[in-house]
């Protein structure tokens, strides 16, 4: 039993050390309660001995089960005994389709608020063999089915350094080290398709292949690697440009299906884009390769649409629609966040270009958006010309029009950010004056 403790401290502490994580990073257990984080944070304070500055840990309370408020408590109490700081979050988890995804969720956005380097979690072997069936019967390509990684890069970083450890033996760890744990009755519940798996499926094929658990590990292994190598395929075929928000339509038409599709994920994916089904993907490419050039494409996958403009696809985050006669007072001396408009607007000083200082001193800013019918005169010289001539003559698409803010000095139309500043408010050369500069969020 010694021995057997020995080598799971051996294994976390190799984990650790082939993470590359500086001996100063600070870490952050996902401490649920249940015995695989339990023994995951007395193996890194007892076994690994790391020091109370380096160690911590969060419990999520979701506020999901009437054993909620005992779960938090005995997670406390665990901590004050190891000497390490408790951080106790409770989320709202909106009930839906699927309970477990949005609990899923709300504990990853508190995880992702922690200031330690790393959030440490406690999934195992036989956590990894069920994602990966899981994942199987979703459909999943490789990137799905490579389940989940040792670490994952980020701020913060995830690590899972039991993950080739098999469930039996956390939990003769645990018996050998008296060590105390809640059991979430949920896990019981065969309406959840991973319980399911757990409880009736694994045991059908262990009984059969018992050594099923190491094999399915193996696999998701290789499909990370086939994973990794896809998404170098991606890269080189985008020309090495790792991120972008729009993609040319030249390079999707010079390759293959195949590798269409598997770029289209990796841009998307480099985006924050939640990952469509195969179907939505497919009419995607389709509509952006296949329509008459001047069609405006417009293929909404979800949470975000991909708009076609001058032979690319653009990423673009649907807003609300701007409220009639959309007015808003600026004092111009600090940034301007539009949230209707989708950005933020501010004014960056230089000389003999840009709106005059004294203009910005003697009348204040206002807002708003095109009505239609707006001129500018960028020079004293030439003609007053339309935004909308203006604005097709700077390349800018469509969407992005429609949500441009223009500055007024009272009733006249001063500026309009990325086209420029009407020759009645330039600053005088030499002179100092302040250009209006949009920032897209």
């Amino acid at each position: 039993m010694r021995s057997m403790t020995k080598t799971l401290v051996s294994q976390v502490a190799a984990a650790l050390e082939a993470s590359g994580l500086p001996k100063s990073a600070k870490i952050t257990v996902g401490l649920s309660g249940g015995v695989d984080s339990v023994v995951l944070l007395h193996l890194l304070r007892r076994g690994l001995r790391l020091p109370p500055k380096r160690l911590s840990a969060i419990h999520v309370n979701h506020q999901i089960s009437a054993h909620a408020a005992a779960w938090a408590k005995h997670c406390r109490r665990f901590c004050r005994d190891l000497g390490v700081s408790l951080k106790v979050a409770k989320v709202d988890v909106p009930r839906g389709n699927s309970t477990e995804a949005a609990a899923r969720h709300a504990r990853h956005a508190v995880f992702a608020s922690t200031a330690a380097n790393v959030v440490a979690l406690a999934h195992h072997r036989d956590d990894q063999a069920e994602t990966l069936l899981l994942q199987l019967l979703r459909g999943a390509g490789p990137r799905g089915l490579a389940a989940m990684p040792v670490f994952r890069s980020g701020t913060p970083a995830f690590w899972r350094p039991l993950l080739d450890v098999p469930r039996s033996e956390i939990e003769t760890y645990a018996r050998h080290h008296g060590l105390t744990w809640v059991e979430d009755d949920s896990n019981l519940d065969r309406g959840y398709l991973r319980n399911f798996m757990r409880h009736d499926v694994m045991p059908l094929i262990a009984a059969r292949l018992p050594a099923a658990d190491v094999v399915l590990a193996r696999a998701a292994r290789l499909q990370a690697e086939a994973s990794d190598l896809l998404d170098a395929l991606a890269l080189h075929d985008l020309g090495n440009v790792e991120f972008s928000r729009f993609i040319s339509l030249n390079i999707l038409n010079n390759i293959p299906e195949h590798r269409a599709r598997n770029v289209m994920r990796y841009f998307l994916r480099n985006n924050g884009v939640a990952m469509p089904d195969a179907a939505r993907l497919e009419e995607a490419l389709r509509q952006a390769l296949s329509a008459r050039s001047d069609a405006r494409v417009c293929v909404d996958i979800g949470d975000v649409e991909l708009r076609r403009f001058r032979d690319a696809l653009h990423i673009v985050r649907p807003l609300p629609a701007v409220a009639a006669g959309f007015k808003v007072e600026w004092s111009h001396r600090a940034p301007l966040v539009l949230s209707a408009l989708g950005g933020t607007l501010s004014l960056r000083c230089c000389k003999g270009s840009g709106i005059a200082d004294r203009w910005l001193r003697e009348h204040a800013l206002t807002v708003r958006v095109r009505q239609g019918g707006e001129t500018l005169r960028l020079r004293a010289a030439a003609p007053r010309r339309t935004v909308r001539n203006l604005l097709q003559e700077a390349l800018l698409a469509p969407w992005q029009r429609e949500r441009l803010p223009l500055i007024y000095l009272g009733e006249s139309l001063a500026a309009v950010p990325g086209v420029g500043v009407d020759a009645c408010f330039h600053a005088a050369p030499g002179h100092r004056g302040w250009m209006p500069v949009w920032a897209p969020d």
